[in-house]
């Protein structure tokens, strides 16, 4: 009786509460949430969380936390806490079973919501809400109405941006709704797609950014000091990448840096952050250091850095859309001569504007496709084979089949469905790579392309190791899975199996659903 439980448990001091107790008392959230309950799986999650050291290795703690993650569509996290959980209790059928359906859910994902409608649905809350926020910046002259602004913009904003970082004033000429993204490339481009997406009605008083812009003028207080960028002194580096490492030292804040580093560290990049602008941020600085002495080397101020960055022939960004078409990176690779090694490994040289995506592949892992997968979007490739691709401008017809595939897909699926990254050519295939703002009108479109392009198999693989691809095009013989329905059956055909079915609950029904 798992409201019983609960109240039992919560009875008890949460200070006094023993890990096991907490466990018992995640689990029963867990218990009675059902699956549209998700503040309650996100209850469980909190619960569980801070005893992660004391269980590890628990095959339950592991269990619970999977268990949770998988009932916030959130696969990829709950994957990997299952893994653990079978490691613990090897043979585990429950455990096994939700390994096997996370994969498959990965492999091909199946929003409730893809990103494409879940920013039209925040912006119709936003529309809904614009003229009270206005109210309110109005109203509050004395800024006691920060938190109740926050919160009600927030609540439109998560419904497509899971943990929606921003801020929200007037500008002295409109009001104003800042997108940050917290510094992290990767999440520049749901927020420019979300701002490219804002209504006309909205934008009649709005203007919609993202990034924080520079701010002349702008200091901080650490303690009774109040720091300014012309007190602080920068040493900058150009690294092969043409990204400039920055050291920092700022004599004022030596008694913070050694009593507490971090904080040091934080007022110095929030300060950084507000000299340059958050895009030129991301777009130029590729190491952040504080330091506890000066460099022998001549110094620039905090102040003069946006034209020192200048004189290394770093472009200035103030938008995140601009930047994004220009952040192009190319690179090489040493291809592995193995035909059934795993996608990409044979690649020699490709092009991307999201390298997070790329590295995260290589080394099996999945943090940035974890992040995007949590507001509906999915980051993949397709895949092809290029032994098709003769003569001697074999490089240009590769180049133009991969840009037809793109074509073909930005004119079926829609413009705003993909956003394409770049794209590989490999020893054996060739590598398009893209970020589905909805991905079965995506895969739908390169599939009739790919069909009608004379090649031989063709498959999407999303930017994960550890699933498997889902079969486009298929070799003779073999059937390709309907991106529809994530089966090797059509939409028709489950209709029909699913009249022979009667209780799903009968053995029967178990087999059907199998």
């Amino acid at each position: 009786e798992y409201q019983k439980i609960i109240d039992a448990l919560e009875a008890i001091p949460a200070e006094t509460r023993t890990p096991e107790m907490d466990s018992e008392l995640a689990r029963a959230y867990n218990n009675l949430a059902g699956p549209e309950d998700k503040a309650l799986f996100r209850k469980a999650i909190a619960l569980l969380a801070p005893h992660e050291d004391y269980f590890r290795g628990d095959h339950y703690w592991n269990f619970r936390m999977g268990y949770a993650w998988y009932y916030l569509d959130q696969e990829g996290p709950a994957l990997r806490y299952f893994e653990q959980a079978l490691e613990a209790c090897p043979g585990d059928r429950d455990t096994q079973e939700l390994i096997d359906d996370c994969r498959d859910r990965l492999a091909l994902p199946r929003f409730e919501k893809p990103f494409r409608a879940r920013v039209r649905e925040a912006w119709a809350a936003f529309e809904q809400i614009e003229g009270e926020l206005r109210a309110i910046i109005d109203a509050d002259q004395t800024h006691e109405q920060g938190d109740a602004l926050v919160a009600k913009c927030g609540a439109a904003l998560e419904l497509a941006l899971s943990g929606a970082s921003f801020e929200i004033g007037f500008n002295g000429e409109k009001y104003e709704l800042i997108l940050s993204a917290e510094g992290v490339r990767s999440r520049l481009f749901p927020l420019v797609y979300f701002q490219a997406h804002a209504p006309q009605p909205v934008l009649e008083h709005w203007s919609v950014r993202v990034g924080r812009q520079p701010s002349p003028g702008f200091s901080l207080r650490a303690g009774a000091d109040e720091v300014r960028p012309e007190e602080v002194q920068v040493w900058a580096e150009l690294q092969e990448n043409g990204q400039a490492a920055l050291a920092v030292y700022c004599e004022k804040l030596l008694p913070l840096l050694r009593e507490d580093g971090d904080r040091a560290w934080w007022l110095l990049s929030t300060l950084t952050d507000q000299v340059l602008g958050e895009i030129n941020v991301i777009a130029h600085v590729s190491g952040f250091e504080v330091i506890e002495a000066r460099k022998d080397a001549p110094a620039t101020s905090l102040a003069e850095l946006p034209q020192m960055l200048n004189g290394l022939g770093l472009t200035d960004y103030r938008d995140g859309a601009d930047y994004l078409e220009r952040c192009w990176l190319t690179y090489k690779m040493d291809p592995v001569e193995d035909p059934d090694a795993d996608w990409r490994a044979d690649v020699a040289a490709g092009s991307t504007r999201l390298p997070a995506l790329i590295n995260d592949y290589m080394q099996a892992e999945s943090g940035t496709v974890d992040m995007l997968h949590a507001d509906g979007i999915a980051a993949g490739f397709f895949v092809y084979p290029l032994d098709g691709f003769t003569g001697e401008d074999r490089a240009q017809k590769i180049m133009d089949f991969r840009d037809a595939l793109e074509a073909a897909v930005m004119e079926q699926a829609g413009a705003d469905a993909a956003a394409f990254l770049g794209g590989a050519t490999g020893l054996y295939n060739g590598y398009l790579d893209f970020i589905a703002w909805d991905l079965i009108p995506v895969l739908q479109a390169a599939r009739t392309f790919l069909e009608g392009s004379g090649i031989s198999w063709a498959s999407f693989h999303t930017f994960r190791r550890n699933v498997g691809g889902v079969g486009l095009v298929a070799e003779e013989g073999e059937p390709p899975v309907d991106p529809e329905t994530g089966s090797l059956l059509s939409a028709a055909d489950i209709q029909a199996l699913e009249g022979f079915c009667g209780d799903t609950a009968s053995y029967f029904g178990k087999m059907y659903s199998y």
